[in-house]
């Protein structure tokens, strides 16, 4: 395989993150935001501590992706982003463990990662 080959490959693949991550993170980044200032958002997640939970770290991280453009993310963003839609899958796939999806920390923990179930 050439050098050209795989630079192809790379970008294609950054293409393709880039676009998943858009297509699994539905809220903007004002909604984000506004959702991360919340008591409910700090209140879901994994937590060390008192520390802020890994979603909403990953939140914050969020709003910063989103702002960026395509061509200014880095290896590390690329990588965060893969993270993003591999959790936003993989929670979508589990599903709420009640019966109001709406109020559950299942839903707030996904906005917390950039996804809101409920949003049309």
């Amino acid at each position: 395989m050439s050098k050209q080959a795989g630079t192809d490959d790379e970008d294609a693949a950054r293409r393709q993150t880039v676009a998943e991550f858009r297509q699994a993170v539905n809220m903007t980044p004002a909604q984000l935001e506004k959702w991360l200032d919340t008591d409910d958002s700090k209140r879901v997640g994994q937590k060390h501590g008192n520390a802020e939970s890994t979603g909403h770290q990953s939140g914050r991280r969020i709003v910063e992706l989103l702002h960026r453009h395509a061509q200014d993310l880095c290896a590390d963003d690329i990588t965060h982003m893969r993270k993003v839609i591999g959790y936003i899958h993989r929670h979508l796939a589990q599903g709420p463990t009640r019966s109001d999806p709406a109020s559950s920390d299942w839903r707030y923990s996904l906005m917390n990662w950039g996804h809101d179930p409920e949003k049309k």
